[in-house]
């Protein structure tokens, strides 16, 4: 469990500093054309989150993201009992992953954000992203497993681009990202419509999934990649 505790803060702390660097960098390089920094946040971020996955996944399951944990465990593939402890090191790896994007580009530890992401239209954009995401999760990976990080980079590089919200679809790194005032921020008194937003949509999502493939009759694990057994590892 420690190896695990560790894994999800170690993976969403290098994704929070890809998120957020990315968008910094994007946004000094682009001259104020925020397209082009949009599309350098984009492919770090679906980029990083493939390599991410492909690493912790045989280790805790890649989930980097709260909602994933408690669906997971409504699923019944991993203990209730092990959710506070995932969701704990989460959170704190988001923000030691703003923490340390901002030392990396001299900005302070941490700032309010002030960018404001309001409104109907933000909050379906939540909804649909994070419905997107755990489809995604849920159908390759009772599927086809083995191409779960790339499926998951993939739809995330897709959803910066075809919602409103830029697809946060991650309670923790909504949370962390409040606290950045660069290009990727969220103003925090916006925070908690997203959360909302986003619980709603893995929920529905995790629904539907028990309807379209019944986890009674495939291995429905969210590991992302399947961990290496100890007979494999003695093979």
């Amino acid at each position: 469990m420690i190896k695990k505790v560790v894994s999800e803060a170690v993976g969403t702390a290098l994704l929070l500093a890809t998120v957020v660097g990315s968008g910094i960098m994007g946004e000094r390089l682009a001259a104020g054309n925020v397209a082009i920094a949009l599309l350098a946040n984009t492919i770090a971020t679906g980029a990083g989150l493939v390599a991410l996955i492909l690493t912790f996944g045989p280790i805790s399951g890649a989930h980097f993201n709260p909602v994933v944990t408690i669906v997971d465990a409504w699923e019944g593939n991993r203990p209730w009992g092990d959710v506070p402890a995932y969701i704990a090191a989460q959170v704190f790896g988001a923000l030691l992953g703003v923490a340390i994007a901002h030392g990396m580009f001299g900005e302070a530890v941490f700032a309010a954000s002030q960018h404001v992401r309001s409104g109907s239209a933000q909050l379906l954009s939540e909804f649909v992203a994070t419905f997107g995401l755990l489809s995604v999760i849920w159908g390759v990976s009772r599927m086809s497993a083995q191409f779960t990080p790339f499926a998951v980079g993939a739809y995330i590089t897709a959803a910066y681009w075809f919602t409103s919200s830029t697809s946060f679809a991650n309670p923790a790194v909504t949370l962390a990202r409040s606290l950045t005032n660069t290009f990727s921020g969220i103003r925090p008194t916006d925070v908690p419509g997203f959360i909302g937003a986003q619980v709603v949509g893995a929920l529905a999502a995790t629904a539907l999934f028990r309807f379209l493939v019944p986890a009674r009759n495939v291995k429905a694990e969210v590991p992302m990649v399947d961990a290496p057994t100890a007979e494999k590892e003695t093979a």
